[in-house]
């Protein structure tokens, strides 16, 4: 279905105006035809009655389009046009706008959620009881809009569940795709994030991981949901592009709004983390140390202070690692007799 935009029906005002002016002409003639009491007044008054009800009709056809704003019209059944331009239109009172995403309401941007539709509440004035009617927005937004779907649970290729989840900022660019080539342009969208989100989570692992491909050249490489976010990012982005092109919809940016292990393993992780931050501290100290007793017999050495033959120079070795590496204070004894 190819959009045709209609571009020439800003006459709405002119309309209005010639409807009013007819509604008087009709209101002086019916008038006047009640006075003058034979065939020509009956006449006028016949004619001016009829288009008091039923000029009425007329007035179907304006349509006021704010920026930003789209409507589209069939003509019993037939598409002939939509109008995108702000303005105040006249079409065929016989039009009828279509939108079958104008009731649906997903976790998105709040100009959506509350433009759609409008409830009116009427009481009855007989029997005191209130009777709510909902009067539908048949406008398209042409805005950019953010769609926020519920977090997943998916897992990684590893194999760990995490929970994940994105905002999309999406808009509409051909009104005729969404409104007919899909049945409900909203929840297609919604579905299809949920798709491409699942289908590129589950190749990337949560963190660096040893063997990974997540590219697809065959070569291991450092991609992960945690680090790599702009890259997964922007392939979810292409991933829903993909799958909404037909749907008339622009994927403008995607983005990860939360990333975590999923609650059932996030604790063993956590450990697993703690565990991993202990083990490269210990190795620092350890390094550290070992540079301070060399650096340390080096001195001693070099100043000739005393001499230490190979198992004193151990026991030194051996006392060093335990006072710099130890997780407490060292408590000293001092040797007041000989060295031997």
């Amino acid at each position: 279905m190819n959009e045709i935009v209609i571009k020439n029906k800003k006459n709405g005002m002119a309309v209005l105006i010639v409807e009013i002016l007819l509604y008087l002409a009709s209101t002086a003639g019916m008038i006047y035809g009640a006075i003058l009491e034979n065939t020509l007044g009956w006449i006028i008054f016949g004619v001016s009655v009829t288009w008091i009800s039923l000029g009425w009709i007329l007035s179907l056809g304006l349509k006021v389009l704010g920026p930003q704003e789209a409507l589209v019209l069939t003509l019993f059944g037939k598409y002939i046009g939509t109008i995108k331009e702000p303005g105040f239109y006249f079409v065929n009172p016989f039009c009828v706008a279509v939108n079958p995403a104008a009731k649906t309401k997903l976790n998105q941007s709040g100009d959506v959620a509350s433009s759609a539709s409008k409830v009116r509440t009427v009481v009855n004035g007989t029997t005191g009881a209130s009777v709510t009617t909902e009067i539908v927005n048949k406008k398209l937004s042409l805005k950019k809009m953010t769609l926020n779907n519920n977090r997943q649970k998916i897992n990684d290729c590893l194999g760990n569940p995490v929970e994940i989840g994105i905002a999309v900022i999406w808009r509409v660019v051909d009104t005729a795709k969404a409104v007919f080539d899909v049945d409900n342009f909203k929840e297609f969208l919604s579905l299809q994030c949920d798709s491409a989100l699942r289908n590129i989570v589950r190749i990337y692992p949560y963190d660096v991981a040893q063997n990974v491909d997540t590219t697809g050249d065959g070569i291991a490489d450092e991609g992960s949901l945690r680090g790599s976010s702009e890259v997964v990012a922007e392939r979810i982005r292409d991933e829903i592009q993909q799958k909404v092109s037909q749907a008339g919809i622009e994927i403008i940016e995607a983005r990860i709004t939360y990333l975590a292990y999923a609650p059932e393993i996030a604790a063993v992780m956590l450990q697993r983390q703690q565990a991993s931050a202990i083990i490269d501290a210990r190795k620092m100290i350890v390094d550290g140390a070992v540079g301070m007793v060399e650096m340390a017999l080096t001195r001693l050495n070099e100043g000739g202070m005393v001499e230490l033959d190979e198992e004193r120079k151990a026991a030194m070795v051996s006392n060093l690692l335990v006072v710099l590496c130890g997780n407490h204070d060292a408590q000293p004894i001092v040797n007041s007799g000989s060295l031997y």
